[in-house]
């Protein structure tokens, strides 16, 4: 029977080429889209999985409440971790890791020999690093790897860059060189990323024994403040993190409340799984980039989307084609065939389909997986056969869509009656017709709203691209010196850039606008004290800074040279202080323990944070070389304005300066505004796959739109030729066949423009900086998909009006 059912839909499949050429090729193309987008959200879910005991292990988060503003922290205070372990028998063990690069020490110097280069990535941890985490060890073993101080582990990609070939990097001697000064540390192991992704990214793991920052997390008790140490716990087996967290509060009493009081603050601390932080976006600082679930569910839905369009069409051309099997229903119902025997016969030609549709996207996937890595920037990987999902995934994908396409066309076809169909009546109660027009539109619909969508996100990164952000990031370079021996040299190469006559701007600063602003200091008025201070994000630069960055001041002066202790505040933190721009300079604002600043100037609130976030609090502190204030930060960027757009040949000119004021060190630049484009990766990447699964959506609907056209000037052909016999002209006749698609445009059109109103709508308030949703953004997805529709059927309707009557009258 099976032999019979498969014999019957290959001399189908061979009879109609058109129809199965639209059908294979329409599920094809849905497969390829639809498989990579869910093999791309599983890898996203698959974050930090790997780990043994997965379920026991936490991030501890807080939770601080100030002045009525509630902030919420990825980290904790340096001996939170520790303090759990102590207090609670619950926690089996406890790991904390930092990283540097927050603390702008982005790059580190690494020498092994006479090998050197910079590295990104540092990450300092506790000893109980592995004990908590599993890598897969290359070279070494996880008992003991991080026990010594100075011991460092590599990631592979590094111990490849590092070392030779062939070279067994366990016991070598690595020369570590950075703000911290320079240190060797022994590496003890070698690891990598093949038990599965970490959101904990890194490119070596140094002891936090090691002096530096480790050291000063290991000495730290601050309680109330110093938030920026990634806190993890492995509890017992059988613990429940609720039953622990509501302890939490007496913790926090018993070790913090005393000085919480002083500061006017309350905190909470909570408990993360580890498997939810790739995809929670509600917390703050994190190393790693997160993917909100809203995002996932969201491609999810739009690869749901295309398949569903490609079912679509198979339902669409096999209702349609109905009358051309008729005689076949009626002709099996009278030798015996069982309506249950005709419905599995068409459920299998479906499934038939749907299998040469799915497997005929597998090699068209190999050679799409560069491209729509690119679209997505991830490294999604395709093997048949390391993979098992991928099978679940495939057969789940022809079961939904060979049963779920092919239902209704079975259902239908098998319950013609057979006496009817056999004298050429064969009508049914089920209004086929109807089905299909309102498939055609809800096909529409769907690519509408993608176009919709696609117009809104390509305008909201127009808006930010074009936004004034109070500053100026086009034709900003950024040049960061890594070691406090390069430091040094700073002054020397910022005066050789400034007789170039491309630049008309050098300043140094520990940060600049775009970049994630991790320092904040409270800060308040003579009179008030620690409990109502405001708490603001600060810079520290030269005098040179304003004019290069084109932040704009308000009031006051801007920095000079003489300057000690000054400060500048911005819009907001006046205004919060009950200041205004023309009386705040003068003033004094008190930061802590016997360390003041005094006002000199206000400047213009700019985006120092990406517009996803309302502008904040700001101060800008006077420094050249290191801070006037005690705020424990150096100054290892170097920003440059410049006036040329002929990139090639003025880093030619920066680079020979840069050799010879830096011999030896790599020559490395950054584009400010690069940056600032960085911070909105999310959306870009969602441009990019909107662009090119909309076009792949639209693609799909047009291949059913035309099967069906295809199909109605078939089957209008007679009514054609009396009409031209009567005088329709061409012209008309045309108009006539593509009427009917172009009214089901417009219904979708309809039925569209609310839902997509809503979810955009939706979309645009993760922006505290918004384009507003325009008329013509919903007038402009109408045309193009009149536009579409119209090309897409008026070749058949053209055809048909051009044929000559006595071809399709000869019959009558």
């Amino acid at each position: 029977m099976l032999k019979n059912y498969f014999l019957t839909t290959l001399r189908f499949l061979s009879k109609n080429r058109t129809f199965s050429v639209i059908n294979i090729v329409g599920l094809a193309l849905g497969t390829l889209c639809c498989l990579y987008i869910v093999l791309y959200v599983t890898g996203q879910f698959g974050y930090d999985r790997q780990h043994k005991d997965v379920r026991d292990i936490y991030r501890v988060t807080t939770t601080l409440m100030h002045s009525g503003e509630k902030k919420v922290f990825a980290t904790a205070s340096p001996p939170t971790a520790p303090a759990l372990k102590t207090d609670f028998s619950q926690v089996a063990q406890y790991t904390r890791v930092a990283y540097p690069g927050m603390l702008s020490e982005a790059e580190h110097q690494l020498t092994y020999k006479d090998k050197t280069f910079f590295e990104t990535g540092e990450v300092v941890v506790d000893s109980t690093f592995f004990d908590v985490f599993s890598y897969h060890f290359v070279r070494g073993r996880a008992v003991g790897a991080l026990d010594a101080p100075y011991s460092m582990v590599l990631m592979k990609r590094t111990a490849d860059e590092l070392f030779d070939p062939g070279t067994d990097p366990i016991g070598k001697t690595v020369r570590i060189a950075d703000n911290f000064g320079k240190h060797d540390f022994t590496v003890t192991a070698v690891v990598d990323e093949r038990l599965g992704p970490s959101h904990i990214e890194g490119n070596f793991f140094v002891n936090m024994n090691s002096g530096g920052l480790g050291e000063f997390i290991l000495h730290n008790q601050t309680w109330a403040g110093q938030h920026f140490v990634y806190s993890y716990v492995r509890l017992q087996p059988g613990t429940d993190p609720q039953t622990l967290e509501r302890q939490m509060p007496a913790f926090i009493e018993r070790h913090a409340g005393k000085d919480l009081k002083a500061e006017g603050m309350s905190k909470s601390q909570h408990l993360q799984p580890v498997t939810d932080i790739h995809t929670s976006t509600e917390y703050s600082p994190e190393n790693s980039k997160p993917i909100g679930t809203s995002f996932l569910y969201l491609l999810l839905s739009i690869a749901g989307l295309i398949q569903l369009v490609a079912c679509i069409n198979f339902m669409n051309l096999s209702t349609a084609r109905a009358s051309k099997r008729a005689k076949e229903v009626g002709v099996r119902k009278v030798i015996g065939a069982g309506r249950g025997d005709l419905v599995r016969q068409f459920l299998s030609e479906s499934l038939v389909i749907s299998v040469i549709g799915v497997l005929g996207a597998l090699p068209l996937l190999y050679l799409a997986l560069p491209y729509l890595n690119g679209i997505t920037g991830s490294h999604v990987a395709f093997s048949l056969f390391s993979d098992y999902r991928v099978w679940l995934i495939l057969a789940g994908m022809i079961a939904v869509t060979g049963i779920g396409s092919g239902s209704y066309p079975a259902f239908y076809l098998s319950a013609f009656r057979a006496i009817r169909v056999i004298k050429g009546n064969f009508t049914n109660h089920i209004s086929a017709a109807g089905i299909r027009r309102s498939l055609v539109v809800f096909q529409f619909v769907l690519s509408i709203v993608l176009i919709i969508g696609l117009v809104v996100v390509y305008s909201q990164l127009s808006f930010i691209r074009h936004k004034d952000l109070g500053f100026s990031p086009a034709q900003k370079l950024v040049f960061t010196f890594h070691t406090g021996e390069t430091q040094t040299r700073i002054p020397a190469f910022m005066g050789d850039i400034r007789n170039l006559p491309e630049v008309s701007g050098v300043s140094r600063a520990n940060n600049y606008p775009g970049a994630f602003v991790t320092n904040d200091r409270a800060a308040w008025l003579p009179g008030h004290t620690l409990a109502t201070a405001e708490d603001a994000k600060f810079m520290i630069a030269d005098e040179q800074f304003l004019p290069t960055t084109g932040i704009r001041l308000l009031g006051g002066r801007n920095f000079n040279t003489t300057d000690s202790g000054a400060v500048l505040i911005n819009e907001t933190l006046a205004h919060k202080l009950g200041l205004t721009n023309a009386n705040a300079p003068g003033y004094r604002l008190i930061l802590g323990d016997d360390v003041q600043a005094h006002i000199v100037g206000v400047i213009k609130d700019f985006n120092y944070n990406s517009l996803h976030d309302p502008i904040g609090t700001f101060m800008l502190f006077y420094g050249n070389g290191r801070s006037t204030l005690d705020l424990g930060s150096s100054l290892p960027y170097v920003v440059v304005s410049v006036a040329s757009t002929d990139y090639g040949s003025l880093l030619a000119k920066m680079e020979t300066i840069w050799k010879r004021d830096l011999p030896g060190i790599p020559f490395e630049y950054t584009f400010m505004d690069q940056v600032v484009q960085g911070q909105y990766e999310t959306e870009i990447t969602l441009a990019r796959i909107l662009d090119s699964f909309t076009l792949m959506a639209i693609f799909i609907s047009c291949l059913g739109l035309f099967g069906l056209a295809a199909f109605s000037a078939e089957q209008r052909i007679k009514e054609i030729g009396i009409r031209k016999v009567l005088g329709a002209s061409v012209s008309g006749i045309a108009l006539l066949l593509t009427r009917d698609f172009l009214k089901l445009v417009t219904i979708a059109l309809a039925i569209a423009t609310p839902i997509s109103w809503w979810a955009m709508s939706r979309w645009l308030q993760g922006f505290t900086y918004r384009v507003g949703l325009q008329w013509w953004m919903f007038g402009f997805a109408g045309i193009i998909a009149v536009v579409i529709a119209l090309v897409t059927v008026s070749a058949h309707a053209i055809r048909a009006a051009l044929a000559k009557p006595v071809k399709s009258l000869r019959s009558e």
